[in-house]
């Protein structure tokens, strides 16, 4: 069981604000921090990880990592850490930056093999691609085995079919090693593939926490299903008006009333849903 329980005054999105949450998370929870840019979720994982200071309690199985009288130095925390950025040694290989964490031949080889690199072992990081890399980082993260996994949006810089398989590979990792984890992500996708909890922060605050299914389906009444997404353009055809929107990685194309037309604003956030007709799904 690892309880949170930290205050840190903090200058967000909109102005000064305190991050002030109060967690409780059971052992081998993959818990994703979601919300909007700005709401405290990298600097929570900075906090539990020891890289940045805050007032409060937090105890993992009993063991006080911080309080009013200490806190543990980051050396000292069993936490594993993935950046956005690798983080890698680059003038080491692959299999070099796995036994600099611990000198654990065996455990290195398992990892590699988990997530088909050890053909790359003794490539150094500037020879790999993005997926590559993180999948290195990733496993330098396993190394120490640690009981508190910490991952800031790891994936958000690879494309869709490399995103989707390290998402098998971070699933397979944290259920073969029992690991908790934390992971910041703004993708409804990858929390619905990999947490079995979401927490929503908002200005610091914890606004939202429950199930991806409960947090993410966003659906009420008749509807059949629900996308947000940003208005990018009306235009008239003939007679009728067509609202352009992005929604994650595609354009769709709704039509709307010459009302809606005039009180939309390109730019802003709106939501696309359905309730006549049943969705078909094709390949």
């Amino acid at each position: 069981m690892i309880k949170i329980e930290i205050n840190k005054k903090l200058h967000g999105s909109d102005g000064e604000m305190n991050l002030n949450v109060n967690l409780s998370i059971n052992d081998n929870e993959f818990v994703a921090l979601s919300g909007k840019s700005g709401s405290g979720k990298t600097t929570l994982l900075r906090i539990l990880a020891g890289l940045e200071n805050a007032e409060g309690i937090i105890e993992v199985d009993g063991e006080v990592w911080q309080n009013k009288k200490k806190s543990l130095p980051p050396q000292k925390r069993r936490i594993g850490f993935v950046f956005q950025d690798y983080a890698l040694f680059p003038n080491m290989s692959v299999v070099e930056n796995l036994l600099y964490v611990k000198n654990d031949k065996e455990l290195a080889e398992r990892l590699l093999e988990i997530t088909e690199l050890r053909k790359l072992r003794n490539r150094l990081p500037n020879t790999l691609s993005g997926g590559q890399k993180q999948r290195v980082s990733l496993c330098r993260a396993m190394m120490n085995r640690p009981k508190l996994l910490l991952m800031d949006e790891p994936l958000s810089a690879l494309d869709p079919v490399m995103r989707t398989k390290l998402q098998n590979e971070i699933k397979t990792l944290h259920d073969e090693f029992g690991t908790t984890t934390l992971m910041v992500s703004h993708d409804a996708s990858e929390i619905y593939r990999l947490a079995s909890r979401v927490v929503v922060l908002d200005l610091g605050e914890v606004i939202n926490d429950g199930t991806p299914k409960d947090i993410l389906l966003k659906t009420s009444g008749s509807q059949k299903f629900s996308f947000e997404g940003e208005l990018l353009d009306i235009v008239k055809v003939d007679v009728i008006y067509i609202a352009i929107i992005s929604i994650a990685e595609q354009l769709v194309e709704v039509v709307v009333s010459s009302e809606e037309a005039e009180e939309f604003e390109i730019g802003q956030k709106v939501r696309v849903s359905t309730k006549a007709f049943t969705p078909i799904i094709t390949k």
